[in-house]
């Protein structure tokens, strides 16, 4: 069953979700920057195992959805809620991972030492450090300072630091930034092989190609609100309820359609 509601030109799911384990739920998440609500009530489910795509237009809130839920920024209300208890932002570092878009972190040091570091003092998996080195192509980048590296290099460098990370869920922004085509295929393919191990990631991705291609199920945001939560079908059918006009084949027209 599926209705829809509007609230403030966005429509919302109310599906019934399939039996499946659920990590954590964001419920009333909100954020202002003065007199702009950057969030507003911002509710969702994250599955475990999955890999979910938050899309949205640029300014829609992805990055500061992200920032609040890593605790980096602080929000105004709201909860998250794993195993049905509320986890604080001083314990979140035990269920999420986030990977900032476009940092350098320490710039000065090697490629290879912020691995090591990452498995030292992050208590990262170290029988992965070999096959992300090779799954990213980082082997020439070894020995490199971090600052040195282009933009692309760097999000290679990030993906690998996140994905060696312990936590059960990593949140990564933008993870095809600064990629060409071979590349943001390739890195997704990895992304896909870690989800299939049981890592969930959450994703918030620019590209509605490249979130179509690689993500199980989408939290559409939109001026600060989600307009939907669901797979292709699932909101396709949230788009129909709306407007019946004509189909929704696919994850741009619902896009269009609903944010």
């Amino acid at each position: 069953m599926l209705t829809a509601a509007k609230s403030a030109g966005c429509y919302v799911s109310c599906s019934i979700i399939p039996m499946q384990t659920t990590l954590f739920k964001v419920t009333g998440l909100s954020k202002r920057f003065g007199p702009i609500a950057a969030l507003a009530d911002v509710g969702f489910h994250v599955r475990a195992g999955e890999v979910l795509g938050l899309i949205g237009p640029n300014g829609a809130g992805k990055s500061t959805l992200f920032e609040c839920l890593a605790g980096v920024l602080p929000s105004d209300s709201g909860a998250v809620r794993a195993n049905g208890q509320a986890v604080g932002t001083g314990e979140r570092s035990s269920l999420l991972f986030f990977v900032p878009d476009g940092i350098a972190p320490w710039p000065a040091q090697s490629v290879r030492w912020a691995l090591d570091f990452t498995i030292g003092f992050l208590g990262g998996r170290a029988g992965l450090r070999d096959e992300l080195v090779e799954q990213l192509d980082l082997r020439q980048l070894l020995r490199q300072a971090i600052g040195t590296l282009s933009k692309g290099q760097r999000k290679r460098v990030l993906l690998a630091i996140g994905l060696l990370t312990p936590q059960p869920a990593l949140l990564i922004d933008e993870p095809f930034d600064g990629l060409d085509l071979r590349q943001a295929r390739d890195i997704a393919a990895a992304l896909r092989t870690h989800a299939d191990r049981g890592r969930t990631l959450f994703l918030s991705i620019h590209q509605i190609g490249d979130a179509a291609r690689l993500c199980d199920r989408f939290v559409l945001l939109s001026s600060g609100r989600v307009c939907g939560e669901g797979t292709v079908p699932e909101l396709a059918a949230l788009a129909a309820a709306h407007d019946a006009s004509r189909p929704y084949d696919n994850l741009e027209e619902v896009f269009l359609a609903l944010v």
